[in-house]
């Protein structure tokens, strides 16, 4: 079971981790042969005065996750700065699995012996991204028990592995859209029931919703949330002459534009005192290398600002018990939606430093 320093760090940092970035037979088809994450970072251009565009990785390159040494060099730098854990996102449809080899190695391989976690990113792909939102690429359907019992068996190995990220001896384990289960509550007793036959205490089950959504009264233990997505909301509604010009650059084709620091204090939900919710910060955002003139950018993102987000994040948690004092990253290496602590040509380690410096015990925290 992995719970790493959970007595001496201030939280326990879990990074979500992108396995787009080698190859497969689907993006082939969709996008063109050799597509990968890589093919949307590296056709980014600046979209206004000062856009920071492309983005360029450093240390690792324009890596390939089917290379054993590249995921060993990931988790030696995540190591490093104290990220406790990589948190996979994983995607099953039905039985159908996708982009599941990166993790499928580390499983299977033994290596790099660094604590993990899954997250099931339960949602429709679409062609938004492309310029086609109403092309469906794979559905996600909900064919019910069976299926989700298919889902917890194919698991089971990766719950079981040493390395496997525990909450007070239960695996934990993320759904991207726990609203969109038919029944979260049939979902959650029936893995629950399955975990215990296994042998295990139960799970740490975990819902990304917003603050409104009670984790509890769907079976969940917790939730993680960010205020992100109602950014997206904010600027064409908040007042008429704001409406006017979020249509003015849609029609120039000019994303919508945040500055980090005047939204920073937004960035995260207020942790309501019934609940277990917890939150999730951002070094930065900008999926316009996936959307273009409809993507939404935070500018001026830096790592001194990205400190103050984690410091705001890890106070949240504080009143928990130190098992439990969970602070989520989005993400390690999301690349081209501009989230990611993997180091770039601009501003190197920073923000891994900034996330070190943050999580060091409370007797060393400057």
């Amino acid at each position: 079971m992995a719970v790493v320093g959970t007595s001496s760090k201030r939280a326990r940092a879990i990074a979500f981790y992108l396995p787009q970035f080698h190859p497969i037979p689907e993006n082939d088809e969709w996008w063109g042969k050799g597509f990968t994450e890589w093919s949307n970072v590296a056709k980014a251009k600046p979209l206004f005065r000062g856009h920071y565009q492309p983005l360029v990785p450093a240390d690792l390159g324009f890596y390939d996750l089917r290379v054993p040494e590249t995921r060993a060099a990931q988790a030696e730098l995540a190591r490093h700065y104290g990220i406790e854990a990589f948190c996979y996102w994983h995607y099953w449809f039905a039985g159908r699995r996708i982009l599941e080899r990166p993790f499928n190695e580390v499983l299977k391989s033994g290596e790099p012996n660094f604590p993990f976690c899954l997250a099931w990113a339960n949602q429709t792909w679409t062609g938004i991204w492309h310029g086609a939102p109403d092309r469906i690429l794979i559905e996600q359907t909900y064919p019910g028990a069976h299926d989700y019992e298919a889902h917890f068996h194919a698991l089971l190995p990766a719950f079981m592995d040493d390395r496997y990220v525990q909450v007070e001896g239960k695996p934990l384990f993320c759904v991207y859209r726990p609203y969109d289960l038919p029944s979260p509550r049939q979902f959650s007793d029936l893995w629950r029931e399955l975990a215990h036959r296994a042998g295990f205490k139960g799970l740490f089950l975990v819902g990304e919703a917003g603050a409104a959504w009670v984790p509890h009264n769907h079976g969940f233990d917790a939730s993680v949330t960010t205020a992100l997505p109602e950014l997206r909301g904010w600027a064409p509604w908040w007042r008429p002459r704001d409406r006017l010009a979020w249509y003015r650059r849609r029609l120039l084709g000019r994303p919508t534009v945040y500055r980090y620091a005047d939204v920073l204090d937004q960035l995260l939900d207020e942790i309501p005192s019934d609940r277990v919710t917890y939150p999730a910060v951002i070094p930065n955002w900008d999926n316009t290398p996936r959307s273009g003139g409809n993507g939404l950018v935070l500018h001026g993102s830096t790592p001194a600002l990205f400190r103050e987000h984690l410091r705001q994040a890890v106070s949240r948690v504080e009143r928990y018990p130190a098992e439990r004092r969970l602070v989520f990253i989005k993400s390690w290496n999301e690349w081209a939606e501009g989230n990611h602590l993997e180091p770039d040509l601009r501003f190197g380690h920073g923000y891994l430093e900034a996330v070190r410096d943050e999580l060091s015990p409370l007797d060393s925290a400057t």
